[in-house]
């Protein structure tokens, strides 16, 4: 439950920690009522103790309702409106054993505490002016980062960057609302006012303003969320394997009989700081039966969404096992290739028609088995000579393994490089926001180039005027908050 549906007057309290087993633990309390909620608990090792000294860590125990102690503490007061809530708030820095939590938490929830709804604290924070609503979603992306680069962007954005962008925008309308006001209020008086072409151009820098951030959040989408990275290739060429290798432990089953992978696996990979969602989905051949097809339908649509391709191709002569030497000859190559521009043409390898849908911008090819003797000619050479970029690995060995981190890094990234700390990025619900945004502003240079009267632009410009104002929450109803704060973990 959120603060909206339920008293401004109550105290809240939670543990502010994440579940499981840790060497603290903290209870956040937060409220009128905070401070005596939790004195009343409260044990101080210091004999001439009386009260709490704001911002100072006062060392007790807590006790339960029968007066036996519950855990030795640290607990430190926060006087509003200068807390993070705005409130009175008490954080009790506890051991972190979750029964230990538990127990010194329903003490206090017994003093008539409410227990805190997920967000609850930060939702107070907003409402009682510490932060707007940008700030307040930055908390929980700061919260939800999963690499530095979001984690900066993210506290660009809790930091006011976005709010004071957004209010630097309403000041440019309100600039152009007050010319248009002179011109529908006192059309008989000689006052200058805004021609049209001028007009229709100060519009225009306001979307060009809007867009680039747009491309901002474009460009800067898998530093936030992550990047899809699809395994793909006929059956028994070494994704399962592949994905094995790249996590370092062993995932997904692997076996010699085709068809292993009839769903898709998802698991997490880091390269180098970016978040990488690895899915590995089933292997393509004809005579797959109805759960194989699927699977392989989940796989296309996968594919489709995908950052990048791994598209995994077995490259070695069939029946051979591995020849003395043929380490060294894997290392005395280049373990990529692309572009042959000499020599003949080469044999294809039959995946070719499966690669027709992957763009080469997107695919990257691993040929795998780099620890058998491969054919001549080798099957990914074809491969290489359309487009593709290839890589030679071996998933049961290890041979290539940096190449090809290297290697989707730098193709995830080519088009996306790590961003500025002090760059602009917009969530989600902020992005909706703003193109519904430049779709007001492109209809009101359509407007003014029809001749429309003033006062109808005006209503365009305070239309737009008003989805930025319910980006940062100040005009925001209170559903929409309950959603937002929703999506925050309790004890935030």
């Amino acid at each position: 439950m959120t603060a909206s549906a339920q008293e401004a007057t109550s105290t809240i309290a939670a543990v502010a920690t994440p579940p499981g087993h840790g060497a603290v633990g903290i209870i956040r309390v937060s409220g009128p009522r905070a401070k005596a909620a939790v004195l009343t608990r409260f044990a101080s090792t210091r004999p001439k103790f009386t009260d709490f000294r704001p911002y100072r860590l006062h060392h007790g125990h807590i006790l339960g309702e029968d007066g036996r102690i519950l855990d030795e503490v640290l607990a430190a007061f926060m006087p509003g409106p200068g807390s993070f809530t705005g409130e009175d708030v008490v954080e009790i820095h506890c051991h972190g054993a979750p029964v230990v939590l538990q127990n010194v938490l329903e003490s206090i929830l017994a003093q008539g505490v409410l227990p805190a709804g997920p967000g609850e604290f930060t939702q107070r924070a907003f409402l009682n002016g510490r932060m707007d609503l940008t700030q307040a979603e930055a908390v929980a992306e700061i919260i939800a980062a999963t690499s530095p680069s979001a984690s900066l962007l993210a506290q660009t954005k809790l930091s006011g960057a976005l709010s004071a962008w957004l209010h630097g925008l309403r000041s440019s309308l309100e600039e152009l609302r007050a010319q248009l006001c002179l011109a529908v209020d006192f059309p008989e008086e000689d006052l200058e006012c805004l021609a049209p072409e001028d007009f229709s151009r100060a519009v225009e820098h306001i979307q060009d303003q809007i867009r680039a951030v747009l491309d901002n959040c474009r460009r800067n989408r898998i530093w936030n969320d992550g990047a899809l990275c699809v395994l793909s290739g006929a059956v028994n060429a070494g994704k399962s394997s592949l994905l094995n290798l790249l996590l370092g432990r062993e995932r997904a089953l692997v076996s010699a009989t085709p068809g292993t992978t009839r769903d898709y696996l998802e698991e997490r990979l880091f390269l180098q700081g970016l978040e990488v969602r690895l899915v590995d989905t089933a292997g393509a051949r004809h005579d797959a039966d109805d759960v194989e097809r699927a699977g392989l339908s989940l796989a296309r649509g996968l594919q489709k969404t995908a950052d990048l391709i791994l598209f995994v191709v077995d490259n070695a002569t069939p029946g051979e096992e591995p020849a003395a030497g043929s380490q060294a000859a894997f290392h005395s190559e280049s373990s990529l290739m692309r572009h042959p521009t000499s020599g003949p043409k080469r044999t294809p390898t039959g995946d070719e028609p499966i690669l027709e849908t992957f763009p080469v911008a997107k695919t990257l090819v691993v040929a795998n088995k780099a620890d058998l003797p491969r054919p001549d000619p080798e099957p990914v050479v074809s491969l290489a000579e359309l487009g593709y970029l290839v890589v030679h690995i071996s998933a049961k060995t290890g041979q290539g393994l940096d190449a090809l981190q290297d290697a989707m890094r730098s193709m995830l990234t080519s088009k996306a490089p790590t961003p500025r700390p002090d760059t602009l990025t917009p969530n989600l619900r902020q992005s909706s926001a703003l193109e519904q945004a430049d779709r007001e502003l492109a209809l009101l240079r359509a407007d003014i180039h029809a001749g429309l009267p003033y006062d109808l632009l005006g209503v365009r410009l305070e239309s737009v005027s008003v989805i930025l104002a319910e980006i940062t929450g100040e005009i925001t109803s209170s559903d929409v908050l309950d959603s937002i704060f929703s999506k925050f973990c309790i004890g935030k």
